[in-house]
């Protein structure tokens, strides 16, 4: 297994030198100045290589190759922006780089309500809390329909909870929430939000999928033949928010997306603590499912707390995923490939991290400081290490 670091590029707090420093073999970054649609030059997938090529390391995952909000809602313009979209594969397949993680989440994609929530070690994580989540979506954002999504309990919990903030506080659950991709600098205003959402009034889960299976049919069979394999990320969290379809949060739905195209560059970033909320998906036999598709790998835990709907980023090794355990089949899952001759590693991260010791100091993108991450990426490390000894050859 690679063991691979993610960096937002130049402008990160946190540098390619940490990262090979904390034992990162390859990279895993984006070209995030270019505006989601539009096409990944060469060149400049080139230069970001050699960036990554100094620091002593290889860009061994592309993470994320975005899909347009148009290809998502098959608006006008989606075929054009699927166009471009394999134009950028064939780009990054031309300069040697063949994992190439993406999401379907909608509007928003991952979302807390607090990023530096104390834990009793002293350490701070990041916490989804669902009654906070309902105040802001009953009574800041003000919703159309938000009242049919949350029993009268938690709506008068959440109201509860508004009224005890002061306006400092509100501000900040507000900026929170409106925080785009995990650990990127974009956010969103109450407007942009809104008019997000109402832009899929008319998409229900059965039509978002429909979409979806329409991108992987075109996109798969070209990605195949560039010797790319493509990999979905579940949702975070995986059910729905502010009403808007969900539709990578079960097996149900991997197995789905999987089967609208057999050949192996249509694939899954497997992300433990993303599915991990849900108590109802079992981590293992998820990871035993669909093992022969997994081709990247965020391995990460959520604790969820005693309000089922709410949980914060425990430490790598704690909370409700068994990464011992998912590594371990992580391995096999190695071997059986390198069996049939296929030699290259799994690539995997240790995804999100508390902030530990100075991390705050460095105002790393939220969740993602360097001690955090580096602890979590030296357990891991160990836990792979043990496993490749001890499991029989």
């Amino acid at each position: 297994m690679e063991q691979t670091w993610r960096w937002f590029g130049p402008h990160d707090k946190v540098s390619l030198s940490d990262a090979r420093q904390a034992g990162a073999e390859g990279i895993v970054t984006a070209l995030h100045d270019v505006p989601i649609g539009e096409i990944w030059s060469r060149e400049a997938i080139e230069k970001r290589q050699q960036t990554v090529a100094a620091a002593g390391m290889r860009w061994s995952v592309v993470e994320s190759l975005d899909v347009s909000e148009r290809i998502k809602l098959r608006e006008p313009g989606a075929q054009q922006d699927i166009d471009n979209y394999i134009e950028s594969l064939r780009n990054l397949a031309a300069c040697g780089i063949q994992v190439v993680a993406y999401n379907l989440m909608p509007v928003l994609t991952w979302m807390r309500t607090h990023l530096e929530w104390p834990l009793p070690s002293g350490a701070t994580a990041p916490r989804f809390d669902a009654t906070a989540f309902a105040a802001f979506d009953l009574y800041i954002l003000r919703r159309q329909d938000a009242g049919e999504d949350w029993s009268e309990c938690r709506s008068r919990a959440a109201h509860a909870f508004l009224h005890a903030l002061s306006e400092k506080e509100r501000e900040h659950l507000q900026a929170t929430i409106l925080q785009g991709l995990p650990g990127g600098s974009d956010s969103f205003s109450l407007e942009d939000l809104r008019r997000g959402i109402e832009r899929y009034r008319h998409i229900d889960a059965a039509a978002m999928r429909s979409n979806a299976a329409e991108f992987l049919r075109r996109v798969c069979p070209v990605a195949q033949k560039l010797g790319i394999r493509l990999c979905v990320h579940p949702d975070d969290p995986p059910r729905a928010l502010f009403g808007l379809p969900r539709i990578v949060s079960t097996a149900d739905d991997l197995a789905f997306l999987l089967d609208q195209c057999a050949e192996e560059s249509n694939g899954i970033t497997f992300c433990t603590g993303a599915l991990g909320v849900r108590a109802d998906n079992s981590l293992v036999e998820m990871v035993q499912r669909f093992a022969h598709r997994i081709w990247f790998a965020h391995l990460r835990s959520t604790q969820r707390e005693a309000d089922p709907d709410s949980f914060f980023e425990a430490a790598h090794l704690e909370g409700d995923a068994d990464l011992v355990a998912i590594v371990i089949e992580l391995v096999k899952q190695e071997r059986q490939r390198r069996s049939r001759g296929d030699l290259r590693a799994l690539p995997f991260r240790s995804d999100h991290g508390q902030q530990l010791l100075n991390d705050a100091d460095r105002h790393a993108q939220a969740g993602y400081p360097a001690i955090g991450r580096l602890r979590g990426l030296a357990e891991l490390r160990g836990v792979q290490k043990a496993a490749e000894r001890l499991l029989p050859h």
